[in-house]
């Protein structure tokens, strides 16, 4: 039988469980801009809880479909979500009783370290990040250990050790030491049939002056972001105001290089941020936004992150902001925005204040507070990479 089309699955499903035939599943390839696999259907006002984004042409099985979302076996004990978008149909594809990983290795060229493993099929992944001591965890589904040789070449400059275990019968546990405590990012996906691990190795000069700042203006265009009590416009009218603030005064403090996600009122959507901000590639992200609450009594800044390697970064300009006088409304973690999402640079998801807040509104109208939270970002990354060893 052939299943050309995405919209058939639900009736192949349905027709596979009704006839009682073995496999009750349908392959399919995860496709367009950044699929993610996410855990569960709970969702707030940024989506579900996501696993973590992968490659394209990834063979997954469907078994279910509900809402806006398939339901994918990723190994024997291990199921995730995704969105219909992000699956196509693949009736061609001849599916093996079980796929094997071969070789590794690891080595560098003048920028990255890279971790490559080998394997028979394009198969879905979930990547991490763990500090103290610094590894990335890759599990690797639907696979079967035939590793044997694991070469790791002197040219790794950042990558101390590479080594697996079979965790589970279907499941394949990688681990990447790394020899500095602070992640400085890493990208994963195929080339081919092997997955690599791209890993950004520190800076030589731990001074801000030397690295490549990314500076994102939230919201933009047709996404306006919050309102406020007496503010005459939205949320991203604001943050630009912010973001350049930030430009400015930090090429004032000698940095080079400075990336601008936008500089105008344009809609820029946030996969194509993502993207955007991966092939930029910057050694630091920091997006601006501004908060609002139901309740007007709340107020403050905060900061976020998603991957527990970049919290620190976090922390740094979250301390450096309460000097301002603001309340403290804290420093989230595991945060489910967009671009918070990715792995490959440190990030800080900054809200500023409550625009819904009467006392904190009046601060953001201020153009003399614009140039206050510059500097106070300014010294946070600089705190931030005197505690990098």
């Amino acid at each position: 039988m052939k299943f050309p089309l995405i919209g058939c699955l639900v009736l192949i499903l349905s027709q596979t469980a009704a006839q009682n035939t073995v496999p009750h599943y349908i392959l399919t390839r995860s496709t367009g801009k950044l699929p993610a696999l996410l855990y569960g259907l709970g969702e707030d006002r940024l989506g579900g809880a996501k696993m973590g984004y992968i490659d394209t042409n990834i063979l997954l099985r469907v078994i279910d479909s509900t809402k806006d979302m398939y339901s994918v076996q990723l190994s024997k004990y291990h199921t995730a979500y995704i969105e219909r978008a992000s699956i196509k149909a693949d009736s061609a594809q001849k599916e093996k009783s079980f796929y094997l990983t071969n070789s590794f290795s690891a080595k560098g060229d003048t920028a990255f370290d890279y971790v490559g493993i080998s394997m028979e099929e394009k198969l879905p992944y979930k990547s991490s990040m763990e500090i103290n001591p610094s590894k990335i965890v890759v599990d690797i589904y639907g696979v079967q250990s035939n590793t044997n040789w694991i070469t790791q070449l002197q040219s790794l400059k950042e990558v101390k050790n590479v080594y697996y275990n079979q965790v589970e019968d279907d499941v394949v546990r990688v681990t990447i030491e790394l020899q500095h405590r602070q992640h400085w990012g890493y990208s994963i996906g195929y080339k081919g049939k092997v997955l690599v691990v791209r890993i950004k190795r520190q800076p030589e000069k731990l001074d801000i002056r030397y690295l490549k700042v990314a500076i994102d203006a939230g919201h933009g265009g047709t996404n306006a972001g919050t309102g406020g009590i007496h503010a005459r416009y939205e949320e991203k009218y604001y943050t630009l105001l912010f973001a350049k603030a930030l430009e400015k005064y930090l090429k004032s403090k000698g940095v080079k290089k400075i990336i601008m996600t936008r500089t105008t009122d344009t809609t820029f959507d946030n996969k194509d941020r993502v993207l955007f901000m991966q092939e930029q590639n910057p050694d630091l992200l920091i997006s601006l936004h501004l908060n609002s609450s139901q309740n007007p009594q709340v107020q403050g800044v905060s900061t976020y992150y998603k991957h527990i390697g970049f919290r620190s970064l976090t922390t740094a300009i979250l301390n450096r902001m309460l000097e301002l006088r603001l309340s403290e409304f804290g420093n989230i973690g595991s945060f489910n925005f967009a671009l918070s999402a990715p792995t490959d640079f440190p990030n800080s998801l900054v809200e500023i204040g409550f625009m819904s807040n009467e006392e904190d509104e009046k601060k953001i109208l201020k153009s003399q507070f614009h140039e206050d939270v510059a500097k106070k970002v300014h010294l946070g990354i600089v705190d931030w990479l005197k505690g990098v060893k």
